[in-house]
């Protein structure tokens, strides 16, 4: 469900998407124990959730785990917002401002890229120091980004 809704899933969360995880997170334990849940039914269910973590993590690893991670989004390059960008990532523009507060930007013209993560969290990167290109390893559009804010490979 997480990979059709997006990343923005993750972003951030109000109160009321917590209560609703925690109610469908209590019903979904009863469907998977069954009404009357016992110790031994509990021991499965609890097994069989950790059997899909390490299925999932070694799914991850093999060459079919590309559906499995998402990659990063480019919201901003230098002080351009990618309109694009946030539309993949379904986030407004709003939202984006607000990631950006809660960096400590006070100006657009600081930033040097904001990247929404497969965490679902913003990265907001500042000008003054030239970005490793490293970092910005399965970051797309990456040509969008200022050369004088990339460090030359």
């Amino acid at each position: 469900m997480v990979r059709g809704f997006g990343q923005r899933a993750l972003a951030s969360w109000s109160t009321l998407d917590h209560a609703i995880v925690l109610a469908l997170g209590g019903v979904l334990g009863r469907v998977v124990l069954g009404y009357t849940p016992t110790l031994a039914a509990g021991i499965i269910g609890l097994a069989t959730m950790f059997g899909m973590l390490r299925l999932e993590a070694y799914l991850r690893r093999s060459r079919r785990g590309a559906y499995l991670t998402s990659r990063p989004i480019l919201l901003m390059a230098g002080n351009e917002i990618i309109h694009d960008g946030l539309r993949k990532a379904r986030i407004h523009e709003e939202e984006l401002y607000f990631k950006l507060r809660q960096a400590g930007i006070r100006n657009l013209s600081e930033v040097a890229v904001a990247i929404l993560e497969p965490t679902g969290e913003v990265s907001v990167l500042r000008r003054g120091e030239l970005i490793d290109p490293l970092l910005l390893t399965r970051v797309p559009d990456q040509l969008r980004i200022p050369r004088e804010l990339v460090m030359p490979e």
